[in-house]
């Protein structure tokens, strides 16, 4: 009797105190109940909120949150430059997730809407990332799977490529002016992954520009970069002295696996380690 009681009292405050989790600012984003009506401010963001189960609670996104099938669907509230504030509000959501550095106009926060921030800056922060978006979604299970799949996957490509000869790794971002990243940039951790090795790792900031001269000092055996339809890649070929094109290590890889933040982001990781493997054979071959 008195553990029934007991019980029912620990549902009881279950149901009163709901989810509380902190996001990346370091806020508590605190719901009493699962949220029904999400809106995603980045396509990532869109991929995480339904890979944690909470798919069908999405009422609206960021412009190219394109995957999955489902999201392009939706209404589009948002994109980089601008939110539709009015179309934001007549969706009446009750959360709404956005990227950390993403604009969210002053008339929402004034309302009180919840918002959760997010911040990836490892791909650690992938799976917790999952389980923070599946406790506010009450889909938990869902989440928690997920978030240990990722994890699971994540150490097989670890114990794969961890101990392999490591190879030097130029990444280009943009073509004009020629862009990098470094070591805070999560692309670097793909890099490190595949046992490869970033030659600009140790620059300031996230993603920075470098010259062309610096590229031919570093002189890396492997340059990658995402095919994407606006983001042109640099005539290598004029550049011979550089081993990634004189051996023809030159590889582009799909932009949204290793440039949007979401649980697909490892098959960007699989792809990026077949094309470090493919030049470390050619780099034993060689010596």
């Amino acid at each position: 009797m008195r553990f029934a009681f007991l019980l029912g009292f620990l549902l009881n405050i279950s149901i009163v105190y709901g989810c509380e989790v902190l996001d990346d600012e370091g806020r508590v984003v605190a719901l009493a109940h699962p949220a029904k009506r999400i809106i995603s401010l980045a396509p990532d963001l869109t991929e995480l909120v339904f890979a944690a189960g909470a798919g069908s609670a999405v009422v609206g996104v960021m412009r190219h949150s394109d995957y999955p099938e489902g999201a392009t669907r939706l209404p589009v509230v948002a994109d980089v430059n601008h939110v539709d504030i009015e179309r934001l509000l007549m969706l009446r959501p009750d959360l709404i997730v956005t990227w950390f550095s993403g604009t969210i106009p002053q008339q929402v926060i004034h309302k009180g809407m919840p918002v959760y921030f997010s911040n990836t800056r490892r791909l650690s922060d992938i799976p917790s990332t999952l389980k923070r978006l599946g406790c506010l979604a009450g889909t938990d299970s869902i989440a928690v799977a997920a978030a240990n799949d990722f994890s699971n996957r994540y150490e097989l490509l670890q114990q794969r490529y961890q101990r392999k000869q490591p190879i030097s790794v130029f990444y280009q971002v943009w073509p004009s002016p020629l862009m990098t990243i470094t070591r805070r940039s999560w692309i670097n951790e793909l890099i490190e992954l595949c046992g490869g090795r970033n030659v600009f790792a140790d620059l300031t900031g996230s993603a920075v520009n470098v010259s062309m001269e610096a590229v031919l000092l570093k002189n890396p055996f492997v340059i990658l970069g995402a095919a994407s339809p606006d983001n042109g890649q640099v005539s290598w070929q004029h550049w011979q002295r550089i081993d990634a094109v004189k051996r023809h290590f030159i590889f582009a890889l799909h932009p949204d696996w290793v440039e949007r933040a979401g649980p697909r982001i490892l098959l960007g990781a699989e792809e990026m380690c077949r094309a470090i493997d493919q030049a470390r054979q050619g780099a034993n071959h060689v010596s």
